[in-house]
């Protein structure tokens, strides 16, 4: 574990007295570490980033400045920050600031309903195509799985940048900028005006601000996880009949929502794969105008094993979708077709469809087709696609 500031001196009982306050252990699951103040030296880190190599403090030795920005894959703000970063690297690197950025978010600390603005988790695994994606060309390093790092400095939400000079001495901490969830032009960027000072040798005028953001998904919030699956897992799965006339109702989506349709068959690989990622991903979008349809092709007779095959993966439906069900007058999102001939089917939600399985079309409010794929889905393309329909 890494020790604050100034706890080294210490005896051993005050040690552990003033690490259970400085640090205000995480695992109690009652307050947050707090944030290291103006003026400490940099705690130690020795993390792993995205490109393979592990970072310490020494790989940084020749810059003039160390930017650590504290980040991550899913939050809405970062994601939305994630271009402004790239820029501050481009725009400092030759002047002698190092920025590195660090997830040190848990992947397991977090409900599938606060993953619902990016395609990806907090997973090391997925830093890598979130860095691709925005172009990144510093590090990116991990700090997820033991967050030592994170609890040394007090990182409270993603983003959150700590400034360090030449000797390695905090001396900005807080958000990059005004711009928030915004796009476009920056009027006031705390973070350039903090390194501007450093880089001229005068005070920073605004040395601490708020660093507003999704909160870190510190360990101790995996109990919530558990709870949140638990709870989902009591939900009842049920599943109805389907006929062309409701065919044509689904597909014309009267919803104020981006409908997700999937064709399956408990007798298709493919479907029986990618199904599990098809509610999570339900799941993670709960809270945004989304909802998804599966539809079972199956024989009529092969009702209870459709019925026990969702039910044993959770197909539920969220309390959101429950509303939406209400006003169109449904009682399900899940469908068995048993109008013989499926050709009507097909027809009437995608005339396209060539009647391979799994097939999966996006439909936006009032019936045009956004998105279709079959075979097996790339699960975070899929998720891409959904985000694009929100625009």
């Amino acid at each position: 574990m890494i020790l604050p500031h100034g706890i080294l001196g210490m005896t051993k009982l005050n040690m552990l007295f003033g690490l259970a306050v400085a640090l205000v252990l995480p695992v109690l699951g009652q307050e947050l570490p707090k944030v290291l103040a103006i003026g400490s030296a940099i705690p130690s880190f020795s993390l792993p980033g995205t490109n393979g190599k592990t970072y310490t403090i020494a790989d940084f030795k020749d810059a003039k400045v160390l930017c650590v920005i504290f980040t991550c894959n899913h939050c809405p703000d970062a994601v939305a920050a994630a271009p402004r970063m790239q820029e501050i690297h481009l725009a400092y690197k030759d002047k002698g600031v190092a920025v590195i950025a660090v997830d040190a978010n848990n992947g397991e600390s977090l409900t599938p309903d606060e993953l619902g603005y990016s395609p990806f988790t907090d997973s090391f695994e997925e830093m890598t195509p979130f860095a691709k994606d925005f172009g990144w060309t510093f590090p990116y390093l991990y700090d997820g799985a033991k967050q030592e790092f994170a609890t040394a400095c007090g990182a409270q939400s993603t983003p959150h940048v700590f400034v360090f000079d030449a000797e390695r001495k905090l001396r900005y901490t807080g958000r990059m900028d005004d711009a928030a969830r915004k796009t476009g032009p920056v009027e006031k960027s705390f973070l350039r005006d903090a390194l501007d000072a450093m880089l001229a040798g005068t005070e920073v005028k605004e040395p601490v601000t708020r660093s507003f953001g999704c909160s870190t998904k510190w360990l101790f919030k995996q109990a919530k996880v558990a709870a949140d699956q638990a709870a989902w897992e009591k939900r009842p799965v049920t599943v109805a009949d389907l006929n062309e006339e409701l065919s044509k109702k689904i597909r014309a989506n009267g919803t104020k929502n981006v409908r997700l349709i999937n064709f399956w068959s408990t007798t298709c690989g493919p479907c029986v794969k990618e199904f599990p990622d098809l509610v999570e991903t339900y799941r993670r979008f709960q809270n945004r105008p989304m909802d998804f349809v599966s539809v079972s092709v199956d024989d009529v007779a092969q009702r209870p094993a459709v019925a026990k095959f969702l039910e044993a993966r959770h197909a539920a439906i969220p309390n959101s979708t429950a509303r939406t069900l209400k006003e169109e007058g449904r009682e399900t999102n899940n469908y068995q077709w048993v109008g013989g001939n499926p050709d009507a089917m097909a027809q009437a939600i995608d005339p396209e469809w060539s009647g391979a399985l799994p097939h999966t079309i996006l439909v936006a409010p009032g019936g045009k087709i956004l998105w279709r794929h079959t075979g097996e889905l790339d699960i975070v393309e899929l998720r891409r696609e959904i985000l694009k329909g929100f625009e």
